[in-house]
């Protein structure tokens, strides 16, 4: 029996829409980067982009869970040396809702090339619109 190895035109990819309204972030990070990876598909391989695109609408009304929103802490740098930046959820919320999803999925996919190309076909939006009507996106629910 041969192992099948998909070969770079032969995979694929698909557009989903996932709406983030009222979603525990965790769920929603979990179930997008499943997506973005291709962990779905049968013809999945771990070195190879297999993975589909995926738009998450309505980042800004997602939900987590506790006192996360006060004590969730998320830390940049800017390369200088002493300049460490520092924002609760809640502040990142109101500033750009788009990051906290974006954070949480990136910290699901692999840190090397692959993952930097797979976050890539990650689109987030803090509203309910977004340009991508003519990739005609299927919806999917996030279990709760």
């Amino acid at each position: 029996m041969k192992t099948y190895v998909p070969k770079e035109g032969e995979v694929q990819q698909t557009w989903y829409l996932v709406d983030a309204s009222d979603v525990v972030l965790g769920r929603l990070s979990t179930l997008v980067a499943r997506l973005l990876r291709g962990k779905h598909k049968p013809q999945f391989t771990p070195g190879m982009d297999v993975g589909d695109f995926v738009v998450v609408v309505n980042a800004a009304r997602v939900k987590l869970t506790g006192k996360k929103w006060d004590d969730k802490r998320y830390y940049r740098h800017t390369g200088d040396p002493g300049h460490l930046k520092e924002a609760t959820a809640k502040e990142l919320r109101e500033k750009t809702p788009e990051r906290l999803v974006r954070y949480a999925v990136w910290g699901m996919l692999p840190k090397n090339r692959l993952g930097r190309k797979l976050l890539g076909k990650l689109k987030v939006y803090a509203g309910p619109e977004h340009p991508h009507q003519a990739q005609k996106p299927q919806l999917v629910k996030v279990k709760a």
